[in-house]
């Protein structure tokens, strides 16, 4: 599908530059000296550290730049343990001491600003009384300048740290698991003698981004899903996803124009957006972008779920990231699509034709095998929350066990590792469709397992278990981490093996024979079958794997003191800091948990149980009627007595729901015991609630009903 006029006038008109509101390449290079621009480079292509001497040129040129693209106002725009973004914004005016004003934006200005830090979600790092925190700028990720109305603002992104240092946002890990990769994963090329021209080794990251959009009248509407983003009622619409005829289907007009103009938003902040079609689920909808850096992606990611909401407001739409807003029907993930390459942009995940090439490709495949295997815990845990709860496991999500599709080519290679034989690379092979006008098809050398949690997908590890909600910075962090730590074990091994001067057959010989024992010790958690079926559960207990089906289960992995030393011996987090994020986690479990809770409350005892009542009214009405016309009204009173139960049921549910949170509230000095007890106690009280309301939502009169219906929302909003 081509893009419309509006994206590919845009993409003509700014090419190698992002966009117009991005500050990077001719954008920077026109506006500051040669020697400056060349430092900055530097800075943001390998990681050196920025000159100090040239921040004062960079903020006259970011700021003179801002100002003729309309801006008046900059902020420090960063990331901090919410799930969200924030921003403070500074005007470019200060008084000049004469009567007047001047625009003036300095380099300290550009590397430091001073949020408040106690506002903000700290796991206990930063008490009310203790508010200083700081911004400091992040170079390797580009300004960029929103739109807000009529109102422009230069946005720096930036890492956000406390007064004493410690990070309190989720870019600050990010990028030290970054260098944590850097380091072991340039070792390892200094052993196999291809780091010539390599100057920094970086994981890429592509996050595809599912979403459902309603009409936002219809939203407006639904108490639930204005305050908790998903519907904690509502009875299944006769017609889901049965017949599969949304996905890839053609896109309504109305999605298409909000597509249009949202990916024209998207190119203008530099954001590469390349992909874009119909979902599994009615009004789901998909954006997938092309590989970046790391760091760029997950800012851009956060970017990216703005730009949706805002840009479907604009269309009279409601864009929904919430990853189960609809019960039944397939939920919305994130992909997390990973990669390992070197600066000089070669793909070390990219299989290779000779034997001895292949042994450096394979290096990293069996440190990825080793890191999932010791610390799927960890993995598992880093995508734990209340809502991808609800999405795991079912409706082509990842099932809690992290294991990993190897496929037919590197499930090949992988056995001749480990018996010794030759490493060739599986070549994909042709097929005939028949009629001679049809093109012969060339196949790939394996098929896609789309119930995989982590699948090789030819040059790239796919992570599918991530929420589309959530910040992806914080899974990547998890995953650069432990790959780190492999790639340090594995260049460890060949170092102290890997004699100098040894010639290179000798050297493969001994690198073969390190890479086949590892292999052998970790490779269980490879699996290339239906990770749905219950076969695999219990073939996964067999093998020692873990199975956290849940957040409860799944958060303990943080608390372990292989995650507290794994963190702070890569320089990634503290233990001060990890134990933060892990009360962070928590508290934000419990805050969703118990507003979803109030908010159901509060729409079983307004809208529920009055419409079910006004409706006995009318039946009992009925009834009365025919019984005074001699008139047989067995099947009205059979619908009044069902009506009746599933009242009573439904009071004695949210009776169960308020007791349950009453306990939860008394554990507020244990976290992990609340976060067990809202998982034992007050999701099945909700479940039962809900169940009861779907069942007198199937028995109210439509014109009584006060919800819009899963019908309404999922199919007439969007023609």
């Amino acid at each position: 599908m081509t893009n419309p006029p509006a994206v590919r006038d845009v993409m003509r008109e700014f090419g190698d530059d992002y966009g117009s509101r991005v500050f990077s390449g001719n954008n920077i290079r026109r506006r500051i000296s040669p020697n400056s621009y060349e430092k900055l480079e530097q800075t943001i292509k390998f990681g050196t550290k920025l000159d100090d001497d040239i921040a004062d040129e960079i903020a006259a040129a970011m700021k003179e730049w801002a100002i003729e693209n309309g801006c008046t106002h900059y902020c420090h725009w960063f990331q901090p343990l919410t799930g969200a973004t924030a921003e403070k914004h500074d005007s470019f005016l200060d008084f000049d001491g004469k009567g007047g004003v001047l625009a003036e934006f300095t380099g300290a200005s550009l590397i430091r600003g001073e949020p408040d830090a106690s506002s903000f979600p700290s796991g206990g790092i930063r008490d009310t009384f203790e508010a200083r925190g700081y911004t400091a700028w992040d170079p390797t990720s580009p300004a960029f300048i929103t739109l807000n109305g009529g109102e422009a603002t230069l946005c720096i992104p930036t890492c956000f740290v406390s007064w004493t240092g410690e990070s309190l946002d989720q870019k600050t890990p990010l990028l030290r698991s970054v260098e944590a990769l850097n380091t072991h994963a340039m070792r390892l090329l200094k052993v196999f003698g291809s780091g010539d021209g390599v100057h920094r080794v970086a994981s890429t990251l592509g996050c595809e981004q599912e979403y459902f959009l309603v009409d936002e009248e219809l939203w407006s509407l639904r108490p639930d899903l204005m305050l908790c983003g998903r519907t904690i009622m509502g009875a299944d619409s006769p017609k889901g996803h049965q017949l599969d005829d949304h996905y890839f289907g053609s896109i309504p007009s109305r999605v298409q124009a909000f597509m249009g103009d949202a990916e024209e938003r998207l190119y203008k902040l530099g954001i590469p957006a390349k992909t874009r079609h119909n979902e599994v689920a009615p009004a789901q909808f998909e954006l997938a972008p092309l590989f970046e850096s790391t760091n760029v992606a997950c800012d851009h990611q956060m970017l990216t779920m703005s730009v949706l909401r805002k840009v479907a407001r604009e269309h009279g739409l409601v864009c929904l990231l919430h990853e189960k807003p609809f019960a039944g029907v397939n939920g919305s993930g994130k992909h997390n699509n990973w990669s390992l390459s070197t600066d000089s942009g070669r793909n070390l995940l990219s299989p290779k034709r000779t034997v001895h090439e292949n042994l450096e490709f394979l290096t990293i495949v069996t440190a990825v095998v080793r890191a999932i295997d010791l610390h799927a815990d960890m993995l598992r845990a880093s995508i734990a929350n209340a809502a991808n709860d609800l999405r795991l496991g079912a409706n082509e999500a990842p099932p809690a066990i992290l294991s990993i599709f190897a496929g037919h080519m590197l499930q090949t290679m992988i056995d001749e590792l480990k018996s010794g034989a030759s490493i060739d690379q599986a070549e994909g092979s042709t097929l005939s469709l028949g009629p001679s006008a049809m093109p012969v098809i060339e196949l790939d050398a394996g098929d896609r397992n789309r119930t995989s949690p982590f699948a090789f997908t030819g040059n790239k590890f796919e992570f599918r278990a991530v929420g589309s909600q959530a910040s992806v910075a914080w899974p990547n962090t998890i995953l650069n981490t432990i790959i780190a730590e492999s790639l340090d074990h594995i260049a460890t091994r060949f170092e102290e093996s890997v004699e100098d001067g040894m010639d290179e057959a000798a050297r493969d010989e001994v690198v073969r024979g390190i890479l086949a024992e590892i292999m052998r010790s970790h490779d269980r958690v490879v699996f290339n079958g239906d990770n749905y079926s219950d076969e695999w559960k219990a073939e996964a207990a067999r093998r020692g794997m873990p199975n956290l089906a849940s957040t409860a289960d799944a958060l303990p992995a943080f608390s372990t003191d292989k995650a507290k030393a794994l963190f702070d011996a890569y320089g990634v987090m503290s233990v001060n800091e990890l134990e933060a994020r892990v009360d962070v986690l928590h508290e934000n479990y419990y805050s969703v948990l118990t507003i979803e809770a109030r908010t159901m409350l509060n729409m079983v005892d307004t809208l529920v149980i009055p419409s079910a009542a006004r409706y006995q009214a009318e039946l009992a009405d009925t009834v009365a009627g025919t019984q005074a016309a001699g008139v047989d009204s067995k099947a009205i009173k059979s619908r009044l007595t069902s009506l009746v139960e599933q009242t009573n049921d439904l009071q004695s549910s949210a009776d169960a729901v308020r007791a349950a949170m009453a306990r939860c509230e008394e554990l507020e000095s244990d976290q992990h015991a609340r976060t067990q007890a809202i998982h034992d106690d007050l999701l099945p009280a909700m479940e039962s609630t809900r169940s009861a309301c779907d069942g007198i939502e199937g028995l109210v009169s439509s014109d009584l009903w006060p919800l819009p219906s899963y019908t309404d929302l999922l199919f007439s909003s969007l023609v």
